[in-house]
């Protein structure tokens, strides 16, 4: 569905319910209202204000129907409480209303502006009411059309604006990840990163399996050798202006993981189509990075394949050449999402950016580690990792940093290469880095994120929804717009 979000000056005529955001006051609890609301009703109905309560009150003879949407306690009200508001909001009319108008910029904390506040409101409006319905007969029906987010003084229309870009981008990338494997094949995701990269007049680039090969992508093909589908490697170029740094993604771009000759259960493989989040969260990073304007040149790079077991499938034991020339003796072929890395890491350090991170669907160690909704970060430079943790507060997509102890690099030691693609039973998401940060020049940043955990979700949590989050554009856009050189 497409929902449009506006900023006016009043409310429409058209508006069938009114939308009034509240806090919680004192240590009773009880909400500070505006919109006419009755207190002894409110009393008695429970509502508190609290993050994500939303409580219908009844029209009366001067007002339409009410939603009041809890902030929770004033002082704690930031982006996240507001985009939890707003998604509530989307789920509660989705179905009920056409068209609603929403107050709810009055009495914020000083820590959030008012535009602040519009962005990540009409962020959760959007990403509450995301569906992903493309291979249902009778998809459920929904009525809502339009939210108009009234008042508010300088910066709040384009702070509006801004969030409905930004969800756009991390929809787009939802719709990637719930897309089914057989459908998002590798050339489907390139074709799709050419429709975007055009929109947006980026520069784009994809190399098919010739130019693969000539690129000497021997991770990339190493992946691609058990499968029908022919890979593709995505490259796309945000140039502004005027711009003094350079900042590289890389997302995983693995369409399909069945494991590979190191096959996965029947259990394991269920969301593995999932396994090209990385490389959707880069994407919709790229969707939307013209509409953020950071100064910095943006360069994305996502190498796609599936991961399959044909005929003529990497066996364990065999023994794969990288881009830099470096080789990897492949004794798991499902820990196949690094092998692509490889090629991508060091094309990007080719480039020599002043910056690169990348995001993969890289181990289930780290959903062992730290659960399903909080991704790992390890790199080479803690300047630009506390950038990183910096845009994840910020935009509330929770990363925590795992450390890259050197002498964990022995597990990784291969009898016949430069090295394993695996490194034993324990520390599974810190090996996998150390292999990673083999292929990323000395001289440059580096942040992996690994987002195994939140890149998919089991249930509803403020604007998560089930399936694919997108998890990984807000804050790949905020780091971009926030960028300072690592020291």
């Amino acid at each position: 569905m497409t929902l449009t979000v506006l900023n006016a000056t009043s409310a429409p005529k058209s508006a069938d319910v009114w939308l009034v955001a509240v806090h919680e006051v004192g240590s009773s609890g009880k909400p500070k209202v505006a919109g006419g609301a009755d207190a002894a009703f409110l009393k008695s109905s429970g509502f508190r204000g609290k993050p994500g309560e939303t409580l219908l009150l009844p029209a009366t003879d001067e007002l339409p129907q009410r939603l009041l949407l809890g902030l929770g306690r004033k002082a704690k009200i930031d982006g996240a409480a507001m985009r939890r508001a707003g998604a509530s909001a989307a789920r509660k009319m989705l179905r009920t209303y056409t068209n609603a108008a929403a107050m709810v910029l009055d009495d914020l904390p000083a820590s959030l502006t008012e535009a602040d506040a519009a962005q990540s409101f009409a962020e959760g409006l959007v990403l509450g009411a995301y569906r992903y319905d493309e291979f249902r007969s009778e998809p459920p029906k929904t009525t809502l059309k339009k939210v108009v987010v009234v008042g508010g003084g300088r910066g709040v229309k384009a702070g509006v604006a801004l969030g409905v870009r930004i969800a756009d981008a991390v929809s787009f990338a939802r719709d990637l990840v719930n897309e089914p494997g057989g459908s998002l094949t590798p050339v489907k995701l390139a074709a799709e990163a050419t429709r975007v990269a055009k929109r947006e007049g980026l520069k784009i680039t994809v190399l098919d399996e010739k130019a693969i090969k000539a690129k000497k992508l021997g991770g990339v093909l190493g992946v691609n050798r058990g499968s029908d589908q022919k890979p593709r490697f995505i490259e796309i170029v945000y140039a502004p202006k005027t711009y003094r740094h350079s900042v590289a993604l890389v997302g995983k771009g693995i369409t399909f993981d069945s494991g590979g000759l190191s096959i996965k259960s029947g259990a394991g493989m269920m969301t593995m189509k999932t396994d090209m989040a990385g490389g959707a969260a880069v994407l919709g990073a790229m969707a939307a990075v013209a509409a953020v304007k950071p100064k910095v040149k943006v360069t994305a790079y996502v190498p796609a394949t599936d991961n399959m077991l044909g005929g003529d499938a990497t066996r364990p034991g065999d023994v794969l050449t990288f881009r830099n020339g470096k080789t990897a003796e492949v004794l798991n072929t499902d820990a196949e999402g690094r092998l692509i890395l490889a090629d991508a890491l060091s094309l990007a350090s080719e480039d020599e950016p002043d910056a690169i991170v990348d995001l993969a669907t890289l181990t289930g160690a780290c959903v062992a580690a730290l659960g399903p909704k909080i991704a790992g970060v390890m790199t080479n430079n803690q300047a630009w990792a506390d950038q990183v943790l910096e845009a994840g507060a910020t935009t509330g997509e929770r990363v925590w940093q795992l450390p890259l102890p050197a002498d964990y690099r022995k597990m990784l030691d291969s009898n016949i290469a430069d090295m394993k693609n695996i490194g034993g039973p324990y520390g599974g998401a810190i090996t996998a880095g150390l292999f990673l940060k083999e292929f990323v020049a000395d001289d440059i940043p580096w942040v992996h994120i690994d987002i195994a955990g939140p890149s998919n979700s089991d249930g509803i949590d403020g604007e998560i929804g089930k399936g694919g989050t997108g998890f990984g554009v807000r804050l790949l856009l905020e780091l971009l717009d926030s960028f300072k050189k690592p020291g």
